[in-house]
């Protein structure tokens, strides 16, 4: 583990962000993760893990100080996300979903609406993303939901799935269409929908492959009435709002991915250095070491590619969507790559449910798909080489 070891000592955080990460690590080790297993198998959402990072205000390093936050560096934030997401991916993406869902507001709210909404963030309280529908996927801009204006307030009206969090949320960070504009990009608005407010409610809870623990919903709005004093910026403004916060949501994502693999690396050197067949560690055969060199290399340039997108966030770098994607891509398809071969090295007790990397493998999958399928980064990544 010398290569990683390295890359953690080139970090070279802050003694007040050491103190959080060994903070965040306790709970991970000591809470978290002896859970993990339970919560999988019964598809309750992780209150109790939900709790212990209210206590260490892991909210209040991506708020301002201005709204009751504690802010920290975006590296720092990432870091956590690696660590909760190690120990159990469905609590981790609890944390990450609020910061998506809540980013945009911070960076393009009001001083107003920052005022009367982060502080609730800020005491712990969650926040989930709502862009995806029944037909609009990857391509956003085929999205229904309806924004209509009515003198104070926005009428909503449409539906949103496969939204996490969307029934344990304080606040719903809703991406629909302005009802006056005539185009599918320029409609394209946001607005904050507080939990309680009439007309919304919660429609189908998802029985998912992995992230068990973590709840995937449908959202429906059938004349909700929001106030207009809480719409992002002005109608319209939606796409670039949504483009700006992908910058900052990808990274996270592939933070997470880099947890599940993390998970499933130590697993499998752990395993292999213990298993013997034929009088032999399985780890001593030179085809098992190429093995464990390619996935221990993949880890390390994934781990330092996040290192380099997070030091330029910090930096204030805005044009970095190509950067965050291939941070995703990576990462996601290290995950999955990551926790196969973890299953088969351990053979047929990988197979087995009691064994952790059967459900890192489960949970590695949708790292795959979600926040832009990897189909979409390679387009993405690829087009960006082609003469104009």
């Amino acid at each position: 583990m010398k290569i990683f070891d390295q890359l953690e000592r080139k970090r070279a955080w802050a003694p007040e962000e050491q103190a959080i990460l060994d903070a965040v690590r306790r709970v991970a080790d000591e809470v978290i993760a002896p859970s993990a297993a339970a919560y999988d198998k019964s598809g309750e959402f992780p209150w109790n893990n939900v709790a212990h990072i209210q206590a260490l205000k892991l909210n209040a390093m991506f708020v301002p100080e201005a709204y009751g936050g504690s802010p920290a560096r975006y590296k720092v934030y990432l870091a956590a996300v690696k660590l909760l997401s190690e120990a159990c991916a469905s609590t981790g993406i609890i944390y990450a979903t609020t910061f998506h869902a809540m980013k945009p507001l911070i960076d393009f709210g009001s001083e107003e609406q920052k005022v009367r909404l982060l502080p609730r963030i800020a005491d712990g309280g969650l926040a989930s993303l709502a862009i995806t529908e029944p037909e609009a996927g990857s391509d956003a801009t085929a999205m229904r939901t309806r924004f209509t204006p009515d003198g104070d307030h926005i009428v909503v009206d449409g539906g949103k799935t496969f939204i996490t969090s969307g029934d344990a949320s304080d606040l719903l960070l809703v991406f629909g269409k302005w009802s006056a504009i005539d185009d599918a990009k320029g409609a394209i608005s946001a607005l904050v929908v507080e939990v309680g407010t009439e007309g919304f409610s919660i429609g189908r809870r998802e029985d998912k492959m992995g992230l068990r623990a973590s709840s995937t919903v449908a959202l429906e709005f059938d004349g909700c009435r929001v106030p207009r004093d809480n719409l992002l910026g002005a109608p319209g403004d939606g796409l670039k709002i949504l483009f700006a916060s992908l910058n900052k949501s990808r990274p996270s994502i592939a933070a997470h991915a880099l947890g599940i693999a993390t998970a499933a690396f130590k697993d499998t050197t752990a395993y292999m250095n213990a298993r013997r067949q034929s009088g032999r560690r399985i780890a001593e055969f030179q085809g098992n070491q190429f093995l464990l060199a390619d996935l221990a290399s993949e880890l390390a340039l994934c781990e330092a590619w996040l290192d380099h997108v997070a030091a330029l966030v910090d930096a204030g770098v805005d044009d970095l969507g190509l950067e965050a994607s291939i941070a995703k891509l990576r990462a996601s398809d290290l995950a999955m790559r990551m926790t196969t071969e973890a299953v088969q090295m351990h053979g047929g007790y990988g197979y087995i449910r009691d064994n952790r990397v059967e459900r890192l493998m489960r949970d590695a999958k949708i790292t795959q798909i979600w926040e832009g399928t990897n189909q979409v980064h390679r387009q993405l990544i690829g087009r960006s080489f082609v003469a104009r």
